[in-house]
């Protein structure tokens, strides 16, 4: 009988022993559970669970999920009238709720290790007749990444996540039944550390128990952290991991969000990823990702040189960057406004674009400066010469933030454009700003013809409708920082 893994064309004779391979660890180990979870648009973890033995089936014939999970927005709110003659003929496969696949990477399982006896499969979803689901932001980067392939190059990616940590006080508010809402509110906390004294090392001791928790709990995941660092703002922590593969850090990203949730508020904390929480005095969140082509034949960083270019100074970027380098960051400028949505997705996030604040506001790039969009860090002969995005927000689906990066670079590739001179002063108001506000960026995204067509006119139309409906709820709200506790501080 053919299974479901055949009928997608994917179930080959190495996936068919990663599977057997699965299974017998499932049953050695006495996993109970096993969780199918998938990285919806907003860049978070859904999923189903499963007793072992059906695990196991699973592996080969996926496990159903209702197809109206892809159409959520922040609220959890479905942006289509999937119900209605016509209300999802854009989406084709999704009229009714009707039922998606998701098919699990065998490779992917692991143990998850605050709970016992329960693994975790990283799944994607299909349609039911064996056709990838196109919407799905994990393949859209594994397509942004062939095309790169074709090329020549990979793209290696460091992550820098800042996110903040809070100790919950009374977890009534969001487990009261007599105020459950949709979306409901978050726990009421406080702080781990008072801010305000960057890299303390008397802050690291008096925010140790949740810090230990991050660490163990990313290390057992595989995850290569690096560092965990007291950052500026109340409660707010850094996490720094080594570089890889850019699909494998996108992976990385969602897998490092979800376990630090979960176990730290098994052990009464409250994290989240959120870029600015709803208290006041805080400290704007961001996620600077670090990027470099690579050679995929020789595996060498393709954006160092040798010696800066004759006639060059440091304002300059072939005085730091290859010839290639410097075409891929004048790409990521040319498409700086439009691909920020994609970078910093929520209402909340935009407001982090301010001066004088450790974020960029306008669309330069800078010699190792803090202040600009993007810093160039290295030197002539560095290995480890790359490009710094500093534009982004923890919160955002990190397969979009990163196929944003590789889509706006090949551009700048096949443009052979060259950057205009490095800012040394990267708040001055007359350098083009970056979008204000959530509805501005998706302005500009729909604006970027180059980026919608590699990204697919259908899936710019698809998460364009999601962010709206977000507008229009934050629009309609009475409360603006109400709508933020409960759409992002509860939730992200």
């Amino acid at each position: 009988m053919t299974s479901f893994a055949q009928t997608c064309a994917i179930h080959t004779a190495q996936r068919e022993a990663a599977c057997e391979r699965v299974a017998r660890l499932i049953e050695s180990s006495g996993i109970e559970l096993v969780r199918f979870g998938w990285c919806d648009a907003h860049g978070m973890l859904r999923g189903k669970t499963l007793a072992a033995r059906a695990a196991v089936r699973a592996l080969r014939d996926g496990v159903g999920m209702v197809g109206t999970l892809m159409l959520k927005d922040t609220a959890d709110r479905t942006a289509w009238k999937v119900f209605e003659p016509g209300g999802a003929a854009e989406l084709p496969g999704f009229a009714g709720a009707a039922n998606l696949l998701l098919l699990p990477d065998p490779d992917s399982f692991t143990t998850l290790p605050w709970l016992e006896r329960t693994g975790w499969l990283r799944c994607q979803p299909w349609f039911a007749d064996g056709t990838p689901v196109p919407l799905d932001t994990r393949r859209l980067l594994q397509a942004a990444l062939a095309r790169l392939g074709e090329k020549g190059y990979g793209l290696k990616t460091g992550l820098e996540v800042e996110f903040h940590i809070y100790r919950i006080t009374d977890a009534r508010p969001q487990l009261d039944p007599e105020r459950a809402a949709w979306p409901g509110l978050p726990p009421a906390v406080e702080m781990i550390h008072p801010g305000y004294n960057l890299q303390s090392e008397a802050m690291v001791d008096l925010a140790d128990e949740p810090l230990r928790i991050v660490q163990r709990t990313a290390q057992a995941l595989g995850l290569p952290l690096q560092s965990l660092e007291i950052e500026l703002g109340p409660s707010q922590v850094e996490a720094v991991f080594d570089a890889t593969d850019a699909l494998t850090a996108a992976d990385q990203m969602v897998l490092f969000r979800n376990g630090v949730r979960q176990a730290l508020r098994r052990a009464g904390f409250h994290a989240t990823f959120m870029c600015r929480p709803p208290f006041p005095n805080i400290m704007s969140s961001g996620w600077h990702l670090h990027q470099s082509l690579a050679e995929l034949k020789t595996g060498r960083n393709a954006c160092v040189r040798e010696a800066p270019a004759t006639g060059t100074s440091r304002t300059d970027a072939t005085h730091t960057l290859s010839d290639a380098g410097a075409h891929w960051l004048a790409g990521l400028l040319a498409h700086a406004r439009g691909m920020t949505v994609l970078c910093t997705p929520t209402i909340n996030g935009f407001a982090r674009f301010r001066p004088n604040a450790l974020a960029p506001q306008a669309v330069l790039w800078g010699q190792d400066n803090r202040g600009a969009m993007l810093r160039v860090v290295g030197a002539a002969g560095d290995g480890a010469t790359r490009i710094e995005n500093r534009v982004g927000e923890p919160a955002a689906n990190p397969y979009l933030y990163m196929a944003a990066q590789i889509h706006a670079g090949l551009d700048g590739l096949a443009r052979a454009d060259l950057p205009p001179p490095a800012s040394e002063s990267p708040y001055a108001t007359d350098h083009q700003q970056l979008p204000t506000s959530l509805g501005e960026g998706l302005d500009a995204l729909r604006a970027d013809e180059a980026l919608c067509q590699s990204l697919g006119q259908d899936f710019v139309r698809y998460f364009c409708r999601i962010k709206q409906s977000e507008i229009d709820r934050h629009a309609q709200a009475e409360d603006k920082t109400d709508f933020e506790r409960r759409e992002y501080f509860a939730r992200t």
